[in-house]
């Protein structure tokens, strides 16, 4: 059954940067059931949560009915996507990005539960690019595009305005691919719709007229802002701080503490693009929270809200139930003995600073805060320690001139040092 006004509810919910045809797509879509499809380039071995935002708005689209096809990037991604970068992509070997696609096929899968569900289709566009030639490729399909028109692309005008950078043809040509994958699924699938982020507007447009020129048919395009914080930089993806899907590249833990750290102002935006939460609701919640918080520190329960759903989500509910347990042990309760080996592990991954340090007793608390960065001089430590702002396992320790014990290692191999209400750090006891 469809579900109408789409268009509409995601224009509510701020989902929807640029369209093509709004009417008639609209009118389309209210009345019958299209297929449609986005892409991913394996540009590495996980998705990251811009990835998922884009998953979300596909899976909203087949919850109203719609027939989505996702294409795994198996040919685009060995080229590189040089849409908005300052420089050339890597290329990346063949048999690194044929590994990157499988795990990002198999993520994708256990986030949508494909395998229980036959009614969303995986495809890798190696399939269809495999066997093309060059010049099948450039007589079939470069002819219908136009250099001068192509060079006019912001992505590309940028990269040919920035001095001993330019572009090379490889990455010229990605255009191309992308718009290929268009015109071919709308041949063999019946691909009406290509949904995508903001900065693949271009492809998308090319892709469009492409399947004009080779099929006489009208197809439509819909894209996706891009998440960005309230510092203007870009939600989730930065050179250093990246947060995965893969609780290998980023632990749950960490990813659970990401949401709970957005400012008070992101978070009901965040709520209506990443959750299915009712609009009206989300409001509410922010006029009560205004009310209630307006001279409170304590981090309003929509933060909460939004890193349990985003959580469980990803990551699943005994998961959730760990990094929960964790927090509230840090952060409220303090009892250490709610605390588990694994959510030890999870907080030696990436949850919290943490050193390493060879297996023995009689280390120096001192030398410790020092060079855990907690204190700055043996000095400081030594009076962090005389008043009271340094703990062991949650236990303050007062004497000057401890020493570890073999009763600080939890699990035999974990040591949790606190300075004051919030500065922690982890010792690994090899």
């Amino acid at each position: 059954m469809i579900n109408k006004n789409l268009i509409e509810q995601l224009r509510q919910r701020g989902l929807i940067s640029q369209i093509t045809h709004e009417k008639e797509l609209s009118n389309l879509l209210n009345h019958t059931k299209i297929s449609f499809y986005c892409g991913f380039d394996p540009t590495s071995d996980s998705l990251h949560i811009g990835h998922l935002f884009l998953l979300l708005c596909l899976k909203r689209f087949y919850l109203a009915g719609h027939k989505p096809i996702i294409v795994i990037g198996g040919a685009t991604g060995i080229i590189g996507d040089p849409s908005f970068k300052k420089n050339e992509r890597k290329l990346n070997p063949l048999y690194l990005v044929n590994k990157w696609s499988k795990k990002i096929k198999e993520q994708i899968t256990n986030l949508l539960n494909i395998s229980n569900n036959k009614n969303i289709i995986i495809r890798n566009n190696i399939d269809w690019f495999h066997s093309m030639n060059v010049l099948t490729f450039l007589r079939d399909i470069g002819k219908h595009f136009s250099i001068n028109h192509m060079m006019q692309k912001e992505a590309i005008r940028q990269r040919l305005q920035r001095k001993n950078i330019g572009i090379s043809f490889t990455e010229f040509s990605y255009n191309l691919l992308q718009s290929y994958d268009f015109a071919y699924l709308h041949h063999k699938e019946g691909i009406l719709l290509q949904i995508g982020g903001d900065d693949q507007w271009g492809n998308i447009l090319s892709g469009i007229n492409l399947t004009k020129r080779l099929y006489g048919n009208v197809v439509y395009g819909l894209t996706v802002p891009l998440i960005v914080k309230s510092d203007g930089s870009k939600f989730g993806k930065s050179e250093n701080n990246t947060i995965w899907l893969d609780p290998k590249k980023t632990s749950p833990y960490k990813f659970y503490q990401f949401w709970l750290n957005i400012t008070d102002e992101e978070v009901y935006h965040f709520l209506r693009l990443f959750t299915s939460l009712d609009i009206n609701h989300i409001l509410s919640m922010q006029n009560t929270e205004k009310k209630l918080n307006k001279n409170s520190n304590n981090i309003p329960s929509s933060k909460y809200k939004l890193a349990d759903l985003m959580t469980k989500m990803v990551h699943g509910d005994i998961v959730l139930t760990s990094v929960k347990r964790i927090t509230n042990s840090l952060f409220s309760t303090n009892l250490i003995s709610d605390l588990t080996m694994s959510d030890f592990a999870y907080l030696a991954k990436d949850g919290i600073p943490n050193m390493s340090i060879e297996n023995g007793i009689n280390i120096d608390l001192q030398q410790i805060l020092v060079e855990s960065k907690l204190a700055t001089s043996r000095s400081q430590a030594k009076n962090m320690i005389a008043n009271h702002a340094i703990t062991i396992n949650f236990k303050k320790q007062t004497f000057e001139k401890y020493k570890f014990q073999e009763s600080d290692k939890l699990f035999g191999c974990y040591t949790l040092l606190r300075r004051g209400k919030k500065h922690y750090f982890l010792i690994q006891w090899k």
